[in-house]
């Protein structure tokens, strides 16, 4: 691939145009707000100018309900050999491609998982789909030279390339991105209207739970509008959840014994198939999940204390899996949950003490 155009300088497709860009392809940029082409060109992501000839492949990065026309009329210019959308749901505007005449052999649905809470050009990066999925949803009337070429663009992204049919990923999608994204700013929406000395108790667990609630609504509203069947089936059966679990809740409250126990093995119930649940999420590179165990170390809010932390951990020859920080309310501190495999916890935790960190006891 020597050249390609992008259409939509949002995060999605200015992070693609800056992966592409440094990887020696020509950009092209468009966009119907041209001040959001104007800062992804300044980034590095590509030109302003408008290409000479027809690119290799044009990139269709807008909201999902404007996928179908954007691909229809880059097909009816003949602006590229071939045409992919980065749209989050695939089905419908497939579907509306055909109906709009346009060329399906052409036209390959594609959808990166990756995002940010963030969204427009300024919170793109060219390393955004660096080991991340990306699904192709090819049908047996597409052209192998536009699935090649969707092929190189993955892996000039870095990212890995996974085939499902349209209509599958869509309800994948509702299940592992579009419903989390609901029940997180349902949660969210809890704190709204909170007492004050309510939300000061805050911690890493709500934090956790409310992280992708400070999504961009109107992005949302976009992809949710384009989804709507299969993430209120998933919710209805969360709704169904929700109700049995308030009334084994309600249950604890009785003063007869057995209800008591009944709510008792229902709440139990439900955690445990939330603990069979998280099991099933992938872990690092994709590979099985893997048990790690935590080495928490009281940090100060000092320049550089996470860089000193791990350089530590670096020459006791430990390798942090993962790291979370639990900031302290009112003060200039907080702890570094350092995730680590089981048997290196003892040397770590030794190393880092003989080193001057405050290790807490589990």
């Amino acid at each position: 691939m020597r050249t390609s155009l992008v259409l939509g300088t949002g995060l999605i497709g200015t992070s693609a145009a800056l992966a592409l860009t440094a990887r020696g392809v020509r950009v092209h940029l468009s966009d119907r707000d041209q001040e959001r082409v104007r800062t992804a060109s300044s980034l590095g992501a590509g030109t302003e100018e408008e290409p000479e000839g027809p690119v290799d492949l044009a990139i269709v990065a807008v909201p999902p309900a404007h996928i179908a026309e954007t691909v229809a009329e880059v097909q009816r210019r003949g602006l590229a050999r071939g045409v992919i959308d980065v749209g989050s749901v695939k089905g419908g505007p497939r579907r509306e491609v055909g109906e709009k005449g346009g060329d399906l052999t052409t036209y390959l649905g594609s959808h990166p998982m990756s995002g940010r809470e963030q969204s427009g050009p300024l919170a793109a990066t060219a390393d955004l789909f660096e080991g991340r999925p990306w699904v192709l949803t090819p049908t047996p009337d597409t052209d192998t030279e536009v699935l090649n070429l969707a092929l190189e663009l993955i892996a000039l992204c870095g990212a890995v390339p996974v085939v499902m049919d349209a209509d599958a990923h869509d309800k994948a999608v509702a299940l592992v991105s579009h419903t989390p994204q609901l029940l997180s700013s349902l949660v969210a929406a809890r704190l709204e209207s909170a007492a004050e000395t309510a939300v000061r108790l805050c911690g890493q667990g709500i934090r956790d739970v409310t992280r992708v609630a400070g999504s961009d609504p109107a992005m949302w509203v976009d992809i949710l509008s384009a989804n709507p069947g299969p993430v209120a089936d998933i919710l209805a059966e969360v709704s169904a959840d929700l109700d049995e679990t308030v009334r084994a809740l309600r249950a604890l409250e009785s003063a007869d014994e057995e209800k008591r126990g009944g709510g008792s093995r229902g709440v139990e119930n439900v955690l445990r198939r939330g603990n069979a649940g998280r099991a099933r999420v992938p872990g690092k590179h994709g590979q099985a999940p893997t048990v790690y165990e935590e080495v928490v170390v009281l940090i100060s809010d000092r320049p550089n204390e996470l860089a000193r932390i791990f350089a530590d951990a670096g020459a006791a020859g430990v390798n942090i899996e993962d790291v979370r920080i639990e900031h302290a309310t009112g003060q200039q501190a907080g702890y570094v949950q350092l995730m680590v495999e089981p048997r290196a916890v003892r040397p770590l935790q030794a190393s880092l003490r003989d080193r001057g960190w405050s290790i807490r006891q589990p």
